[in-house]
């Protein structure tokens, strides 16, 4: 049984076959609190790129080092993050939730920010890989 058929079967035992569908009843519409399906990675000179999370392999993270790490592996590229406090935005990349990141001028990030966890991007690389 179909969906559209449902829909108008439990119309007809409400006594109401002619009702309009509800608003928001598409299915192929994203709902805001779903996943983003791509990830577009913003530098500080305008300069965009996105990759879509259907293709992201792996994701690994080191904060061994002052300023944290999150390497991305795609299918077709390596997506290097560098800053501070990305241990949560590594937790949102896990669950596809992050669809904008945004690379922050190292000068301005505070020292505030650094110790209170605040996420704070400060480099950002792609490097398409070699098969």
């Amino acid at each position: 049984m179909n969906r559209e058929f449902k829909l108008r079967f439990d119309q007809m035992r409400e006594g109401n076959p002619s009702k309009a569908e509800e608003e928001g009843a598409d299915e192929n519409l994203l709902l805001p609190s779903a996943p983003a399906r791509s990830l577009c990675l913003v530098w500080p000179n305008g300069r965009r790129f996105f990759l879509s999370y259907a293709y992201l392999m792996a994701g690994e993270l080191n904060l061994s080092r002052e300023k944290n790490e999150i390497m991305l592996y795609f299918s077709s590229h390596t997506v290097t993050l560098r800053g501070y406090g990305l241990e949560s935005l590594f937790t949102e990349l896990m669950q596809h939730l992050p669809s904008l990141i945004y690379q922050s001028e190292e000068r301005y990030v505070t020292k505030n920010a650094t110790a209170s966890n605040e996420i704070a991007v400060i480099e950002m690389q792609v490097e398409e890989n070699k098969h």
